[in-house]
């Protein structure tokens, strides 16, 4: 079935779903684990429409392809036309929901191309690699700066990060990537992955929450 943004409640969105504008290294931590220098300005990069699935039920990975690993990130809805120069109030106005997420990698794939020089899409943007939940509303939070973001795979939490470790935070970063791609409503922004990313296996059983307002299960395929 194809993916369409849709709130916890099963309402449909009606934003057609764009572009999911990334951020890579937001957490020093997760930066350190992949032996990754912590960058000195935002490393955006940006995954198609065509790689989203819906997180609810399973999802598959192409294994064929190599280790694919996980990256859970809080994912942000934008619910209307950003201009290229957003105040803080612009901002905030235009989200329309939150969401776990998870951003999947073709880990050796991406190695390979890095050691390159070379860009990283085939390693990001392939068929199935934005795996999204539905969102709780855009007022659900009174602080962007402390969202947690967990997931625990086969009764193992791996990765339980939070909004206050981002190295840029949720506004700033909307705010600086509206300046370099137009932000339109039903694209999604991925703002970055804690520490304790690693490999998924088919069979996995997966619960991917933000703690407090919303928790799904799903399992590989």
């Amino acid at each position: 079935m194809s993916y369409q943004h849709q709130y916890v409640d099963g309402t449909r969105i009606h934003f057609p779903l764009g572009k999911v504008v990334c951020i890579g290294r937001n957490y020093a931590e997760h930066a350190k684990e992949l032996d990754n220098p912590v960058p000195t300005e935002p490393l955006l990069f940006i995954k198609p429409g065509s790689c989203v699935v819906s997180l609810e039920g399973s999802f598959s990975i192409p294994t064929e392809r190599g280790s694919v690993h996980y990256e859970a990130e809080i994912a942000v809805l934008i619910g209307k036309p950003l201009s290229t120069t957003p105040n803080r109030e612009e901002v905030l106005d235009a989200i329309s929901g939150f969401a776990p997420a998870l951003d999947l990698t073709l880990r050796d794939k991406q190695a390979e191309l890095k050691a390159k020089g070379l860009p990283w899409e085939i390693a990001k943007s392939f068929d199935g690699a934005a795996v999204i939940a539905p969102f709780v509303s855009g007022s659900t939070f009174a602080d962007l700066t402390d969202i947690g973001i967990r997931l625990t795979i086969n009764g193992e939490v791996r990765q339980d990060g939070n909004s206050s470790a981002m190295l840029n935070p949720i506004v700033p970063m909307i705010q600086y990537m509206a300046g370099c791609f137009s932000l339109q409503a039903g694209d999604v922004i991925l703002t970055g992955t804690p520490v304790g990313v690693g490999p998924l296996n088919v069979g996995d059983e997966l619960v991917l929450e933000l703690p407090g307002a919303s928790r799904f299960t799903s399992s590989v395929r």
